[in-house]
């Protein structure tokens, strides 16, 4: 099944959380000298025009890069964060949106690597133009769960793994757990992010203790929700489950959090949880 698409959901609430919490990975790789590698298991298309028509449908950027384009009291990592997508769109009119390759790609050194797997045929298609002529940068038009196993470990010894499926098809929980504890056995030492969605909070606990129960130390969550949690109301939470964190994320996400789920939240039911999931 390849219907779900990105563009639709640009820039969404569940966007500004993982954006965030990878652009923090990614300026702690790029902060030492030595080369790094970055594998993104799901691409997407590399960037967004927020003013097509799948964007414009629901408008699900409006709730979230739309509420702090024009905000004057960020916390430091959000306005960081927002700095780094009004690099696409010069001091003007927020109108695209960068998907994690661009991130990825924006950090990258002459010696770094970033290798992205997609398999919808539009988003590929989208990806080849954005990836073109930048000899940094791989593609595959292959499933990214099992291809990124085989790229483990990595020749640079540094790097990080984003698994980022789009849980449209259920199995993609399990598939995500799995991938993790296989990449982790490979490449113990690298840095992991895996976003989840919460449409059902089932499903999300279950990912949960599946990661809680794996073995892997040194775990940390964090999660942002814009309502409660309600059967058949769509996406209420997302959230973010980073192995072998920077020592940084930690406390950048206690100031972040907080007033993300103050801003973001719909009708003050904003929430988020941070929890260490595994120690040392």
């Amino acid at each position: 099944m390849l219907s779900y698409r990105h563009a639709f959901h640009a820039g969404n609430f569940a966007d500004v959380l993982k954006h965030i919490v990878l652009t923090r990975i990614l300026a702690h790789l790029a902060a030492k000298p030595k080369p790094f590698c970055c594998i993104d298991t799901h691409a997407g298309a590399g960037q967004y025009d927020l003013t097509s028509a799948p964007a414009l449908k629901n408008r699900e950027f409006d709730n979230g890069i739309g509420r702090l384009w024009h905000r004057t009291d960020l916390p430091p990592v959000v306005a960081q964060y927002r700095e780094v997508v009004s690099r696409l769109n010069g001091s003007g009119e927020l109108r695209r949106y960068p998907g994690s390759p661009w991130l990825e790609r924006m950090w990258l050194r002459p010696r770094d690597r970033l290798i992205l797997f997609e398999l919808h045929p539009t988003e590929f298609v989208a990806l080849e133009g954005f990836a073109a002529r930048d000899s940094r940068i791989s593609i595959a038009k292959e499933d990214g769960f099992a291809a990124c196993i085989g790229l483990l470990p990595p020749a640079e010894r540094r790097g990080l793994v984003m698994i980022d499926p789009s849980y449209e098809i259920k199995t993609d929980y399990r598939q995500a757990i799995d991938t993790l504890i296989q990449a982790h056995r490979r490449f113990s030492t690298g840095i992991y992010a895996v976003w989840y969605p919460v449409i059902d909070r089932r499903r999300a606990n279950t990912l949960e203790r599946a990661v809680q129960n794996s073995g892997i130390r040194r775990i940390q969550l964090f999660e942002l929700g814009i309502r409660p949690d309600a059967e058949g109301s769509g996406l209420t939470a997302s959230g973010m489950i980073v192995v072998n964190p920077p020592w940084t994320l930690w406390p950048e996400m206690q100031e972040a959090l907080p007033w993300l789920a103050r801003t973001l939240g719909q009708h003050d039911t904003g929430f988020y949880r941070s929890y260490e999931l595994a120690g040392e």
